[in-house]
């Protein structure tokens, strides 16, 4: 990325002159496009747009100012976004560590653009992993006497924090529909289960009792709905009948790692656009 490098998403009705009065206006400020991605969509009739742009010698404020006008001409619902900025991430996680591990080691690693501010848990198991990459690590017990106190614990954190995204790498819990409402839009669950099929506890079991020949594993953002938010990234791998339960586990925790690791690039590079119930993501 250059030094001006910013990412322009947005959504709106489809009709005709949107790419062109986008293309123009960054045109006319001096600025030059890197990337552009769109999609028309028939059955909702809208559109998705998202531009990588340099902005060159221009000021963010007077392009945000010019495209405002332009975002009321189209009914545009619009985001500039910093590409240089790293995204701020919450890590949540109970007693399966190998989601927080991998991401750990890909921010460690710079193999996404992230800085994990910190990881909470209900249990203090992964403290000793968390301190190992100078991450701070906030252990939060939860029971039904103190679930509305803990989850304030945890928008407290979020907020004091400054933090961009929350990642449930296999958080144990369910969310309140509170605490759902309050990160809308930037909290991401990885399921280990294909999803819409196989939900709830111990998918890999049901999936086992059923002879399924493939397993997988779903990420999609949080709504208060358990398990039915926009879906971003899913995989699945192939088994048969030789294989336990054990081994189900065992190869879905690496296709859990992949597809969290996935989303959360795709979100923090601003690549994902809600279309209703569904996602649109640009590669």
């Amino acid at each position: 990325m250059s030094h001006n490098d910013y990412i322009l998403t947005l959504s709106c009705p489809d009709c005709t002159g949107i790419v062109y009065g986008v293309s123009g206006l960054l045109f006319q400020a001096g600025c030059n496009i890197l990337d552009a991605q769109q999609f028309g969509d028939e059955q909702s009739g809208r559109f998705f747009l998202r531009v990588h742009f340099d902005l060159g010698q221009a000021s963010i404020d007077e392009v945000r100012a010019a495209f405002s006008q332009l975002a009321q001409r189209f009914a545009m619902q619009w985001q500039l976004h910093d590409a240089r900025r790293r995204a701020r991430l919450l890590v949540l996680v109970s007693k399966q560590g190998h989601c927080l591990n991998d991401l750990l080691f890909r921010a460690h690693s710079r193999q996404l653009n992230i800085d994990i501010a910190g990881v909470a848990s209900n249990h203090p198991d992964f403290a000793p992993l968390a301190t190992s990459y100078g991450v701070p690590f906030h252990h939060l017990p939860v029971s039904a006497d103190n679930r509305d106190a803990q989850e304030q614990q945890i928008i407290d954190l979020v907020q004091r924090e400054q933090i961009d995204l929350v990642v449930l790498a296999r958080y144990m819990q369910i969310l309140s529909p509170r605490l759902c409402q309050a990160l809308a839009g930037r909290a991401i669950n990885i399921h280990h289960s294909f999803l819409p099929s196989f939900k709830g506890a111990q998918p890999y079991h049901q999936a086992h009792a059923r002879g399924v020949k493939i397993i997988g594993a779903t990420a999609h953002y949080v709504t208060d709905d358990l398990d039915e938010g926009p879906i971003i990234e899913q995989d699945v791998t192939h088994v048969d009948h030789a294989m336990t339960p054990r081994d189900l586990v065992r190869l879905g925790s690496d296709i859990e790692s992949q597809v969290l690791a996935r989303a959360v690039r795709r979100h923090v590079e601003h690549r994902i656009l809600l279309n209703g119930h569904r996602t649109v993501v640009f590669r």
